[in-house]
């Protein structure tokens, strides 16, 4: 779980303004970050499953995040891979 300084940091390098949190680059930021503790997590504890679950809902969310950004904003969504080091 990310505390409220963890996610004001994800958020910090990839927000459009100072007060963003809703837009696509804003999500899929906080996302990996999420995506990256979860991994964390399972690998520790191999066994648990809905947390697995819940990875591979958040590894889909994103993914249509980013999805709609590269629909809408191609320059945006090639600098937001770059900056959170995606390999699309």
């Amino acid at each position: 779980m990310l505390t409220k300084r963890k996610k004001e940091n994800a958020l910090k390098d990839v927000q459009r303004h100072d007060k963003d949190t809703g837009s696509a680059e804003s999500q899929a930021g906080l996302l990996t970050r999420k995506i990256d503790e979860l991994t964390k997590h399972l690998k520790k504890n191999k066994k648990d499953v809905h947390s697995r679950r819940g990875l591979l809902q958040m590894v889909a969310d994103r993914r249509k995040h980013l999805k709609y950004l590269e629909r809408k904003n191609e320059k945006s969504y090639k600098a937001i891979v770059k900056k959170l080091g995606l390999r699309r």
